[in-house]
C-alpha cells in the first residue's frame, strides 16, 4: 500500500517556530537565553533556600519547592530547542525526539496543575481551619499530594503518547510550533485522529475542571470566612497568604484552557503560539518572583544564606 509506504518514510518534522524577520534571530536568541538562565537560576535558588533551611520544611514550602522544580522542568523541556532553531538552518525534528519532548513536557504541564489544585487546599486549611492546620496538613500529607500530583501527571502523559504511536504521518512533517505539542501532531497526522482529539478533550478537559474547581471551591470557602470576620488584619493575612498563589493560578490557566479545551477539536483554528509561550516559558520565569519577593520568610533565609557565605 503506497499511503502506508509513505507514512512510514516521515519520521523527522519542522518546527516552524515563531514568525519572524530574519534580523530578529540575535536579538530573539539572545532575549529567550536570558529567559531560561534567569527561569533555571530562580526556580532552583528557590528549591535550594527551601533546602537549606530547616525552618521551611512545612507543606507551604514544600509545594512550592515541587512547584519550582516543575517550572524548571517545563522551561527546560521547550526552549532549549526552541533556542537552537533560532540558530540553525535546519528546524527539524525527529519522531522518537518529538514524542519525547511532548512526553515530558505532558508531565510538567499535568503536575503543575495538580500542585496549584493541593496549594489552594493547603490555603483553605491554613486561613480556615487555622487550629487545626498542623493536624490536617503533615508533611506526610503534604508528601503524599505531591506524590500524587507526580503520578497523575505521568499518567496522564502516558495515555496519550499511547494514542499518539497509532498515527502515522504522511501528509505534512510541518509542525506550526515551536514544541511538539499534541494539537499540531495530530492536525498533521494521516490516520484519523478524532479519538485522540476526543482523549484531548476527556483528559485535560477533566484535570482542568477538577483543579480549577478545587482552586474555587477553597478560595470560595476562604472568601466566606474573610467577610464572616470582617476583621482587617484578617484580611491583610489572607491576602498575603493566599495573594501570590491567586496570582500564578491567574497566568497559568487562563492561557492553558484556552489552548486546550477550546482548540481539542479537529475543526479549531491553529491556536496563537502567544499562549503556550506565556505558560512554558513566561509563567516558570514569574512564579520564583511572585512567590519570593512576598514572601519575608523566603527573604529572611536568603539573606542568612548570603550572610552565612560572605
Amino acid at each position: 500500500d503506497m499511503e502506508e509506504e509513505n507514512a512510514t518514510l516521515l519520521t523527522e518534522f519542522v518546527l516552524t517556530g515563531f514568525l519572524y524577520q530574519p534580523k530578529w534571530k540575535i536579538p530573539l536568541f539572545l532575549a529567550f537565553l536570558v529567559i531560561y538562565l534567569i527561569t533555571v537560576m530562580g526556580n532552583l535558588g528557590l528549591i535550594v533556600i527551601i533546602w537549606k533551611d530547616p525552618h521551611l520544611h512545612i507543606p507551604m514550602y514544600l509545594f512550592l519547592g515541587s512547584l519550582a522544580f516543575v517550572d524548571a522542568w517545563l522551561s527546560s523541556t521547550v526552549t532549549p530547542k526552541m533556542l537552537i532553531n533560532f540558530l540553525a538552518k535546519s528546524k527539524m525534528i525527529s519522531l522518537s525526539e518529538c514524542m519525547i519532548q511532548f512526553f515530558s513536557f505532558a508531565i510538567g504541564v499535568t503536575t503543575e496543575c495538580f500542585i496549584l489544585a493541593s496549594m489552594a487546599y493547603d490555603r483553605y486549611v491554613a486561613i480556615c481551619k487555622p487550629l487545626l492546620y498542623p493536624v490536617i496538613m503533615t508533611n506526610g500529607l503534604c508528601i503524599r499530594l505531591l506524590v500524587l500530583s507526580f503520578l497523575g501527571g505521568l499518567l496522564h502523559a502516558l495515555i496519550h503518547e499511547i494514542f499518539l504511536f497509532r498515527l502515522t504521518f504522511c501528509n505534512s512533517n510541518i509542525i506550526q510550533h515551536f514544541y511538539c505539542d499534541i494539537i499540531p501532531l495530530l492536525k498533521i497526522s494521516c490516520t484519523d485522529s478524532s479519538i485522540n482529539f476526543l482523549m484531548v478533550f476527556i483528559f485535560a478537559g477533566s484535570i482542568q475542571v477538577f483543579t480549577i474547581g478545587t482552586i474555587l471551591i477553597s478560595y470560595t470557602l476562604v472568601l466566606l470566612i474573610i467577610l464572616k470576620n470582617k476583621s482587617v488584619k484578617g484580611m491583610q493575612k489572607a491576602v498575603s497568604t493566599c495573594g501570590a498563589h491567586l496570582l500564578s493560578v491567574s497566568l497559568y490557566y487562563g492561557p492553558l484552557a484556552v489552548m486546550y479545551v477550546g482548540s481539542a477539536s479537529p475543526q479549531a483554528d491553529d491556536q496563537d503560539m502567544m499562549e503556550c509561550l506565556f505558560y512554558t516559558v513566561i509563567v516558570p520565569l514569574l512564579n520564583p518572583m511572585i512567590y519570593s519577593l512576598r514572601n519575608n520568610q523566603v527573604i529572611d533565609s536568603l539573606t542568612k544564606i548570603f550572610k552565612r557565605n560572605v
